[in-house]
């Protein structure tokens, strides 16, 4: 066995996270020889809703936990973590503007980045919660010493939703799409990039001969997917998402198979005309420990109007939060 980790997850005692911890106990995410220690945060007035969830991972008997903590306190939460997978976040109410809500996620993400000072040098942090990019943003300015690219906030589900679109117009499997990236935001203004996706190795606008399609009803049906699950439900995405992050994890930990890539918003070096200084969704390659940006796509007019129309969106985020943002 190798010696433990210590993985800490937020908003613990909601739906999506009651999704996912269950599989990081179990061995799923981290690996089969992977001893951890699992330290969970939630807001006080959930504490006994977070109770009943330690009582159940304490009943499913995972033989590689090997201690659990439940904690309203970031600063307890984030001691000595090696992975923060913060899904937590205030969500949008009736009523509520983004701007509001911006607003008080920054006050959240502020405390919390604050926190994860008290981590572990190889921390490693996935933003889910929503609006996921602008909050990795002010946890990672928040963060002093910690090194930025240990940051990212989630673009996986956006992704596996694109793929299994692709996978199902074209008949094929979801195995066979590869290379499919998402651009800026996770939001309504996302860019799917249908032109750079391969299935079966081929172009899919090559497989899927339907520029109308793609241009219009595959593009939006990955930008709205999020709200169509809740029409339907009543409730938000929250097994797929916690899948994603699974997925997300895998990704980080594992090298990228060659010649293909996998999408998450990262802090933006200026790659691709991004500007720098917004977390911004990226194709990216990982050797296991380190990732980087794949260079050398290239995008014709329509994918840049996308794409910089989400770019000014989370510019406007940045804006809209510069008072959680240091000098």
């Amino acid at each position: 066995m190798k010696p433990p980790i210590k993985v800490a997850i937020t908003g613990a005692a909601g739906q999506l996270a009651y999704s996912l911890s269950f599989r990081v106990a179990s061995g799923e995410v981290f690996g089969a020889d992977q001893p951890l220690h699992l330290t969970l945060l939630e807001i006080a007035p959930a504490m006994g809703a977070l109770e009943g969830v330690v009582l159940e991972l304490d009943d499913c008997a995972y033989p590689l936990v090997r201690s659990i903590q439940a904690t309203d306190q970031a600063t307890a939460a984030f001691d000595g973590i090696n992975w923060g997978l913060l899904v937590g976040s205030k969500p949008r109410t009736k009523g509520m503007e983004r701007g509001d809500l911006l607003a008080a996620n920054g006050k959240i993400f502020v405390e919390q980045g604050k926190a994860l000072e008290r981590a572990a040098d190889d921390l490693r942090i996935l933003v889910v919660g929503n609006p996921a990019n602008t909050n990795c943003l002010i946890a990672l300015s928040n963060a002093g010493s910690v090194p930025t690219d240990r940051f990212a906030a989630m673009m996986r589900l956006d992704q596996n939703r694109g793929m299994a679109q692709l996978a199902g117009k074209a008949g094929k499997p979801v195995s066979s799409v590869t290379n499919m990236a998402i651009w800026g935001n996770h939001s309504a203004t996302q860019f799917p990039d249908f032109f750079n996706a391969k299935i079966g190795g081929t172009p899919a606008p090559e497989v899927i001969q339907d520029p109308a399609w793609l241009e219009t009803a595959f593009i939006s049906t990955v930008q709205k997917r999020g709200a169509a699950i809740i029409e339907a439900r009543g409730s938000s995405s929250a097994a797929s998402a916690a899948s994603a992050a699974i997925d997300h994890v895998i990704s980080m930990r594992s090298a990228t198979p060659a010649g293909d890539w996998f999408s998450a918003a990262v802090l933006s070096d200026g790659s691709y005309d991004v500007p720098q200084g917004i977390v911004s969704s990226f194709p990216l390659r990982s050797d296991g420990e380190k990732w980087e940006i794949v260079q050398g796509l290239t995008h014709n007019a329509f994918a840049r109007e996308k794409i910089d129309a989400s770019v000014k969106e989370l510019l406007d985020e940045r804006e809209a939060v510069k008072d959680s943002l240091p000098d």
